[in-house]
């Protein structure tokens, strides 16, 4: 008898990343050597200045219940991040700290979707987008884009893909998976298609902005005509190291930033107390003291994009940010190697995993199908190690 769950749990896609690195913990709990490149958190340790900054807080007896909108102190400090950063102004009732910059998205979304809503995406984009539209009911649109554009669209796609259902577009710069960056000039021209349709919100997630090789990131509400229209996130999990410390938040016209106050109080309220202190010192530090892994991630990237550029048949774009690779394998597709016919990148991926033992993610997930993602937020020993086993696999 089939279990009565949910038709909402039963169309929510398990997160490929996360599947990719149950089974890569499956075979290697199995005795098998694998290396994991499938997930997207780095490998360094939590900086000691934030780390002292919790002592203190749980030694200053901070355990209580939090205001489901962050505390005040921290919120003043995420404004004043932004103008340092991002020169947005926004004021601490703009802005709603939540568990992770996922539960801000979630949170965004779940106000102001409504069933049959359409979400534009522009691909490859984050695996948790799609399911997040999925979630509140709402259909969501990929725009296409390939490694000849740097995973980048045009505003004339961005325009082709409007309908009188659009309610909101997603952005995400740097992006994950393909590390691509949009310069100022492209967001404002995107912008001048989205001023003609006053209707659609855009969510602006800038979760990797400090993880940047290139110009500094350009904040999507930066642009004066969509300020009121746009939902910035972050979060501090990817540039200073703390993923688990479960840190994200919002700066939003008032309005929406009161519906997720709402929207949260009746899922977690408030954040964790103690992440939330140190998170203040987190924002308020400059952004040269994670400068140290910034550099050692574009170390990783050179490395990486050298080695992987040796192999034939695997075509590279060299991304200006994040922390990962995202070649196109589609001159793969259709071959048998070793035994294995290669359909597509799910087949790729599994390849790798089971003939090389390396981990990685297919960009089916993203909605990149000739591609795969390889995250280098590992040592170079490691990374060097990975790309060699693929070398010969694919031999």
């Amino acid at each position: 008898m089939a279990h009565p769950l949910s038709n909402r749990i039963n169309s929510l896609p398990v997160s490929q990343t996360l599947a990719m690195a149950a089974k890569a913990r499956e075979l290697k709990a199995a005795g098998k050597d694998i290396i994991s490149l499938s997930l997207g958190e780095p490998d360094f340790n939590t900086p000691e200045f934030i780390k002292d900054a919790a002592v203190e807080a749980i030694n200053q007896d901070y355990n209580s219940y939090t205001p489901v909108d962050g505390y005040g102190e921290l919120k003043e400090a995420i404004c004043t991040k932004f103008k340092r950063d991002n020169n947005l102004e926004y004021k601490p009732n703009q802005i709603v700290v939540s568990t992770g910059a996922k539960q801000s998205i979630a949170n965004v979304a779940q106000v102001l979707l409504n069933p049959g809503d359409e979400v534009l995406l522009p691909a490859p984009y984050w695996v948790s987008y799609s399911a997040i539209a999925i979630l509140c009911e709402a259909t969501f649109v990929e725009i296409p884009s390939s490694i000849d554009t740097d995973f980048k669209i045009t505003p004339d796609q961005l325009e082709a893909s409007i309908t009188p259902k659009t309610k909101m577009v997603f952005f995400n710069s740097p992006n994950n998976p393909s590390g691509t960056i949009y310069t100022e000039k492209e967001y404002r021209a995107l912008a001048k298609v989205l001023e003609k349709y006053p209707q659609i919100y855009v969510l602006s997630d800038e979760i990797y902005e400090h993880i940047n090789y290139s110009n500094p990131t350009f904040s999507f509400a930066a642009i004066e005509n969509m300020f009121d229209r746009t939902i910035t996130v972050n979060g501090l999990a990817k540039a200073f190291a703390m993923t688990g410390w479960r840190i994200g938040y919002i700066g939003a016209p008032e309005w929406i930033a009161k519906a997720c106050t709402k929207m949260q109080g009746q899922i977690t309220s408030g954040t964790n107390c103690i992440a939330q202190r140190a998170a203040i010192t987190a924002v308020l530090a400059p952004v040269s003291k994670v400068q140290y892994m910034v550099d050692e991630f574009k170390s990783r990237r050179d490395i990486v994009l050298e080695l992987l550029g040796k192999i034939e048949g695997i075509k590279l774009n060299i991304p200006d940010g994040a922390f990962y690779v995202f070649p196109d394998i589609s001159y793969f597709f259709g071959k048998t190697i070793k035994g294995t016919h290669i359909k597509d990148a799910n087949d790729f991926s599994l390849f790798l995993l089971e003939e090389a033992g390396v981990a990685s993610v297919t960009g089916a997930a993203f909605g990149a199908p000739n591609c795969i993602r390889l995250s280098y937020a590992a040592s170079e020993s490691i990374l060097r190690e990975a790309i060699d086993r693929i070398q010969k696999a694919l031999q």
